[in-house]
């Protein structure tokens, strides 16, 4: 960050320079209470506009599964490792059946390889024409909805037969009425930070209906 690089978009009390220590401190902590609060009611509305959605890609990867299909999971930069604790969230639950998930960003070789020899546009999608089959679900998590490896990845997968899940922030961007997107879950926010913590909850409410609907029981309770 540069020296000159405004941050009072974040803490505007700071650039203000203030010398009373106990005063600081206040503005500190009713920050942090701002954005939890707006984290909170945005997690909520959040839930509530997906719902419907989520029940029904629910049951679309729990039918998957239980057909012997398996979950590919991928995102760039934040979104690469929100998309592999997702992955890993049904790969090695803390409770629960283990389910077949992978995230295509786990390999650093593979991901370079790709990217230096066919292109960074295409680095998931040849991962899927190599693994991927019929039956199987992909899932793409994005903040803008708009990132180019993505969409491709997305119709390559849905041309495969695979059932295609997205996630995206904002307006949703690309991913939304999109033909190669079978779901697509927006978090209707303009502030990266309160689109992951949103994107997170929605990652786990999925985890945690698609083993309701595979018999787990005691899952719910977790």
């Amino acid at each position: 960050m540069s020296r000159d690089e405004p941050t009072n978009f974040l803490y505007p009390f700071i650039d203000a320079q203030e010398d009373d220590p106990t005063s600081l401190l206040a503005d500190l902590a009713a920050s942090a209470r701002a954005k939890a609060a707006e984290s909170l009611a945005l997690r909520r509305a959040t839930l509530d506009a997906n719902a419907e959605l989520l029940q029904v890609a629910a049951t679309e990867t729990a039918r998957r599964f239980a057909a012997g299909g398996r979950m590919f999971t991928f995102g760039n930069g934040g979104r690469c490792t929100d998309s592999t604790t997702l992955a890993t969230l049904f790969a090695r639950p803390p409770i629960g059946t283990s389910l077949p998930a992978w995230s295509l960003t786990a390999d650093q070789a593979i991901v370079t390889a790709l990217g230096n020899d066919v292109g960074f546009e295409l680095v998931f999608a040849r991962q899927l024409i190599a693994r991927a089959n019929a039956g199987d679900i992909a899932v793409a998590m994005s903040t803008s909805g708009n990132s180019p490896n993505l969409l491709t990845a997305l119709a390559e997968a849905h041309q495969r037969g695979l059932y295609t899940i997205g996630f995206a922030g904002y307006d949703g961007g690309a991913f939304v009425n999109n033909p190669n997107v079978n779901a697509c879950f927006v978090v209707r926010s303009q502030s990266v930070h309160r689109i992951q913590e949103s994107q997170a909850l929605l990652g786990y409410q999925l985890w945690l209906a698609v083993h309701e609907r595979s018999g787990d029981q005691g899952v719910g309770a977790a």
